[in-house]
């Protein structure tokens, strides 16, 4: 892995230094935009709107549009001024519980590895947020931003978990979402059945992005094709959706046909298994 920050963990008078490593990635499919004549790859270029021409990148200037059609234009004197001091530091701020912390706030996973000499506080900060359940709550500056984050044992490691600031959050108030509803006893019971017939161990080894995967085997076909039309694969059937009157009747059609499937899914491996082949 690439490491991509170095810096500390800083809470109290506790100084432990570390570094920090993508811990996800996304492989997207690439696509170029290309003439469809000669395939001839089509580029981007910078115009504006008054006049069509091409802007040349000394000329570009940023601007912030406070009302429609009217901009400030900020030059880098005026982004100095409100420049926050990258100390390298994740500074903790707080703890809390990781219950009280809506889902919604975290948004992207680092893992921290220890710096020489720091395997001693490293462990017992780990150690500490294990057993006790809690958090810490960080700011830290990656890259010229300030970042809220939170700082999770996981394992045997330490993640640091970038944030959302609570402004960032959309409230889901303007949503039109049902009140309080008066179910059936019987709807509530096969429900739950339903669920119960649903649930099994976390595995995340038994989902896989399958349109990523199909589209590879399609691009394959048609290098393999010379880049010539293939013939299409007959789609499966899609399930219509409907409005439900009688719950009961779907639920129980539902709880049968998982009963069914359930068995043909992958078993999730041990943990122990999953550290040996990850080791």
């Amino acid at each position: 892995m690439r490491a991509i920050w170095k810096g500390a963990i800083s809470f109290g008078l506790v100084h432990i230094p570390i570094t920090l490593y993508p811990a996800t990635r996304r492989e997207e499919v690439r696509f170029h935009f290309l003439r469809g004549s000669d395939l001839s790859p089509i580029n981007n270029k910078r115009v504006a709107e008054a006049d069509g021409k091409e802007v040349a990148w000394d000329e570009i200037v940023k601007g912030y549009q406070y009302e429609k059609g009217k901009y400030v234009v900020l030059k880098d004197d005026d982004f100095s001024r409100v420049d926050i001091e990258a100390t390298q530091t994740v500074d903790i701020q707080e703890f809390v519980e990781l219950d009280e912390i809506n889902p919604m706030f975290f948004s992207k996973p680092y893992y921290m590895e220890p710096g020489k000499g720091g395997d001693k506080s490293y462990a017992l900060l780990r150690d500490v947020l294990r057993d006790t359940g809690k958090v810490g709550i960080a700011k830290v500056v990656i890259k010229t931003r300030q970042h809220l984050a939170a700082v999770k044992a996981q394992h045997d490691s330490l993640v640091l978990e970038l944030m959302h600031f609570a402004d960032e959050i959309i409230s889901d108030d303007e949503l039109h979402v049902p009140g309080k509803i008066t179910l059936g006893k019987k709807e509530q019971e096969m429900a739950k059945q339903l669920l119960h017939s649903m649930t099994g161990k976390w595995n995340p080894q038994a989902y896989k992005d399958e349109y990523r995967e199909a589209l590879l085997e399609v691009i394959e076909e048609k290098i393999a094709a010379g880049g010539k039309d293939v013939p299409g694969k007959k789609a499966a059937g899609s399930v219509k959706a409907t409005n439900v009157i009688d719950l009961v009747s779907v639920l129980q059609k539902s709880i049968q046909q998982h009963g069914q499937t359930r068995a043909k899914r992958p078993a999730a491996p041990s943990r122990e298994k999953s550290r040996k082949k990850a080791a």
